[in-house]
């Protein structure tokens, strides 16, 4: 769950992204692991959903790694997160992530996928 106000609009890196809304200080907390805004969703649910709800856990749900076996579905505007080999953000602690630097009002917010999402990199890879 998303600690900060922001807004998602047209994006440089893809489609749309998440922008802040308001400026946000290096160190500030951005984002922390909230079950009741965050769906855990059991990978067997997955298996058998319907292909329009399979497509969109593919592009917005991501694994937990901390509990094998569950996806991660942000409710908010955190699904629209993008990656960036340069982020702004920190999610290498997971269950909760911080600005790296000062981010200004208006700015997209970023991070690297490969810090929460082990297999990231490798499927970046052969999908690339």
């Amino acid at each position: 769950m998303l600690l900060i106000r922001t807004y998602v609009a047209q994006s440089a890196i893809e489609g749309v992204g998440v922008f802040a809304a308001e400026p946000i200080r290096k160190g500030a907390s951005i984002w922390r692991l909230d079950p009741d805004f965050d769906r855990l969703i059991p990978m067997e649910k997955y298996e058998a959903a319907s292909p329009h709800l399979k497509e969109l856990l593919d592009r917005y749900a991501y694994p937990s790694p901390d509990k094998p076996g569950f996806m991660v579905y942000e409710v908010d505007n955190g699904r629209f997160m993008n990656h960036s080999e340069r982020p702004n953000t920190d999610f290498s602690q997971y269950g909760g992530a911080v600005a790296i630097r000062d981010i200004a009002a208006g700015e997209e917010i970023t991070c690297d996928y490969g810090e929460f999402f082990e297999d990231f990199a490798r499927l970046h890879l052969t999908t690339a």
